[in-house]
């Protein structure tokens, strides 16, 4: 028997210790420097030798028999038969049908598809490696912004004039500074260190927890206002709130800092632009509604004197706005962090150590974290000269609606005619709204090209599958923009079955097309990863930090570089609170802005001039509640990143269907017991879960977490719980076309007694 063996690694979801035994991943155990690791790993040994990797490449029986052209043929997509081939073979027949679409169609009828969560490496990473391929190849068709942040990635740069990334890592006030100055802390939508289990790139130190108990002991106050208890470590103020009523309950905060002369007009006339505007529209002189606490505690679900008593909290003591992710996946999801940005600038607080607005604290680790930001190790991509992109939320819609034409921010634009989809790391059929639809959506391209380690669906939808090694399964380099650690990769273990690594995979199909030496530049996956190691330490070098050179990296196996600490806080906006003149933002205005004369400029009514309460098309105060009287919320897991790992979880008994959570005034007139099997469903779709009763969730709301593996019945119920079979594909607005998942009404009813 072969002597086992531990090595360090990483992932999105932090570093831990990998035990293996001859080929074989025989065990997991903790990171010892991580204050607060995450349970994730523990799904991992089962996961990689899980039955449902991709063993060899395989053709989808029907597309192999009759071709890419034969339409009849794609409604198998899902429930065909698969022939496995030999490696060369498939990378042929691959290259040559890229090849046809790209002379008979043009590189504009190719979709690049990734998701950038598929490996925490730095060289093997899946998004870098499939666009660098179809770069190569001529281009192809991307995509905009990313499902979690789409809507609020549109409008920031209208109103705080950066793009939403720069502002999350760079413009936020850091957990320390909030421990030492913050006095009131108000969480719209939560801050859930379940969340901030993962990161791009990785998150070593999990904070988040930590940080909620040092404000507990120094008398912070925190206000999560949640449709969930649990969406804010234990002992914040809990204000429950109507999904989707966010931006209701921030204009009557703001409509009392207005009206009891709270507002901190100096503040106001000197750095934001448009109030004036705003001004008639919060006070009812423009519409004949005055935006009062009453007004907003009918839509909400607030009571009106709460909402009094905080206004003038907020405004009598240093206050931090912060506002998730989740408020913008949303019909209508711009307006809440337009109107957040809004009630910090009359707050007057922007620009003050632990005071004014931050975005995203808990969607993902590292947000918040006090580092000095290291760029590098990226493998280049090269020029894309197709110039077409759609947002990445619409890709049903560009399937289903090729040529026609559509808006994003200001943009008349036509969606491509898209002949052949490439996708390598992610699963759409997890993360894309209404499945049915994209399931039809599916059926329309002539050929889908996967690279992916297991069976999900969306490789079960594909007419090429190529079997990709996981991160486990080959050497690279982790490093997180937003960590202080930088990690050798080992190989732990040979590929399972006759996995390849994506470069690999590229650098075969680039041959069979006399492309090998654009593609590779003449470098083996090591020469790449010395090649980049190499000029991020000669970066790092320049700024005075020292980097072990790449064969000590290896020996060592992780180094904590020093670049963590409070002293790498800055206050954000101090310097355009200093002197806007000398610092103003990349606004037209230079200021803040309230009201956007852009904006206005492009006459949506579903994202007028300034920020507005919009009522989503389905939310507990429309018409369709009496149908569908729950609220369906579908926050990210707790036990995995995405889907990934779901093989293994779904093998544990009682794991599925996936937990569904009630509260107990809606189970009991349901008849609905802990444990008890329901369908979960409206005219969209229906999923079955397993009940789960507690009163940390508001009565009229449901949560049913994301990551299920698809898995339709002959009559399209999704066996497994997963809750985009319920969601609805539409943009948030024509400004940002995101997500809006959390826009859903359902019902619910008892399937079977378990």
């Amino acid at each position: 028997m072969s002597a086992e063996s531990t090595k360090t690694t990483t992932s999105h979801w932090g570093a831990f210790n990998v035990t293996t035994q001859g080929d074989r991943i025989v065990g997991v155990s903790h990171f010892e420097h991580d204050p607060n690791p995450s349970a994730i790993p523990s799904s991992l040994p089962a996961a990689v030798h899980h039955r449902t990797r991709v063993a060899k490449p395989s053709i989808r029986e029907s597309w192999l028999k009759n071709g890419p052209l034969h339409k009849p043929s794609r409604v198998l997509r899902g429930t065909d038969k698969y022939i496995e081939l030999p490696w060369d073979e498939a990378l042929e027949i691959a290259a040559n049908e890229i090849t046809r679409v790209k002379e008979g169609h043009g590189n504009d009828a190719i979709y690049g598809g990734s998701y950038g969560w598929a490996s925490a490496g730095r060289f093997h990473h899946a998004l870098g490696q499939v666009h660098r391929f179809l770069n190569v190849t001529g281009g192809y068709v991307s995509s905009t912004a990313s499902y979690s942040t789409a809507a609020a990635q549109a409008i920031i740069p209208h109103v705080l004039g950066m793009p939403f990334l720069k502002l999350m890592w760079g413009e936020i006030n850091s957990w320390p500074m909030i421990a030492e100055h913050t006095e009131t802390l108000v969480m719209f939508g939560g801050v859930n260190p379940k969340n901030s289990q993962v990161s791009m790139g990785g998150v070593t130190h999990h904070e988040t927890a930590g940080w909620f108990e040092i404000f507990k002991k120094r008398g912070m106050r925190r206000i999560n206002i949640s449709p969930q208890r649990g969406d804010t470590p234990e002992g914040a103020e809990w204000l429950t709130i109507k999904p989707g009523t966010d931006t209701a309950m921030m204009l009557a905060i703001a409509y009392v800092l207005e009206t009891e002369g709270l507002a901190d007009q100096s503040f106001l006339n000197q750095y934001c632009t448009g109030y004036d505007k705003f001004k008639p529209y919060l006070t009812g002189v423009s519409d004949g509604v005055p935006k009062s606490p009453d007004w907003a505690a009918a839509i909400c679900g607030v009571d009106a004197k709460v909402l009094y008593d905080l206004a003038f909290s907020m405004a009598q003591s240093r206050t931090l706005i912060t506002v998730a992710w989740s408020l913008q996946r949303a019909e209508h999801g711009e307006q809440p962090y337009w109107m957040a940005a809004t009630l910090a600038a009359m707050v007057g607080q922007i620009g003050l150590p632990g005071g004014g607005i931050g975005y995203g604290y808990g969607a993902i680790g590292g947000i918040g974290v006090s580092v000095k930001r290291m760029s590098g190790l990226t493998f280049p991509q090269l020029d894309n000269p197709v110039k077409k992109s759609i947002p990445v939320a619409r890709i049903a819609d560009m399937l289903l609606h090729p040529n026609e034409p559509f808006d994003f921010n200001g943009q008349s634009l036509h969606y491509p005619d898209i002949k052949l989809v490439y996708w390598s790391g992610g699963n759409p059929f997890h993360h894309h709204q209404d499945l049915k639809r994209l399931n039809h959506a599916w059926q329309q391209p002539d050929t889908i090209i996967v690279n992916e380690p297991w069976w999900t669906a969306t490789a079960k939808r594909a007419d090429i599958v190529f079997p990709a090694t996981t991160s486990y399964e080959r050497h690279d380099i982790g490093r997180a923009e937003g960590d202080s650690y930088l990690f050798d990769m080992p190989a732990l273990i040979l590929p399972v079955g006759e996995a390849r690594d994506d470069y690999d995979i590229f650098r075969g199909i680039a041959k069979q097309m006399g492309l090998e030496e654009a593609f590779t530049e003449g470098r083996t996956s090591e020469d790449w990863l010395r090649h980049l190691y190499d000029n991020f330490r000669a970066n790092a070098k320049q700024q005075s930090i020292d980097i072990p050179d790449y064969d000590e990296l290896a020996r060592q196996n992780w180094v904590d570089l020093p670049l963590r600490g409070a002293g790498f806080s800055k206050t954000p906006f101090a310097d355009f609170r200093s002197n806007p003149d000398t610092a103003p933002l990349q606004t037209p205005s230079g200021k803040i802005e309230i009201y956007s004369e852009t904006i206005a400029s492009f006459n949506y009514a579903d994202c007028p001039g300034h920020p507005t309460w919009l009522a989503p098309s389905e939310w507990l105060g429309a018409e369709i509640a009496k149908q569908y009287p729950l609220h369906l919320v579908s926050p990210q897991p707790g036990d995995k990143l995405h889907s990934q790992m779901e093989c293994a979880i779904a093998d544990v008994p009682g794991q599925r269907p996936a937990p569904v959570s009630l509260n107990p005034l809606d189970a009991l007139s349901r008849n609905i017991k802990t444990g008890n099997v329901v369908r979960v469903f409206n005219d969209r779709g229906s999923c079955l879960a397993r009940a789960e009763i507690n009163s940390d969730i508001m009565p009229g709301v449901i949560s049913l977490s994301t990551g299920a593996w698809y898995d339709p019945d002959a009559e399209g119920v999704d066996q497994q719980g997963n809750p985009n079979v319920l969601t609805k594909d539409v943009g948030t607005s024509r400004l940002g076309q995101g997500s809006s998942a959390h826009s859903c009404l359902v019902e619910v009813t008892l399937q079977k007694h378990e």
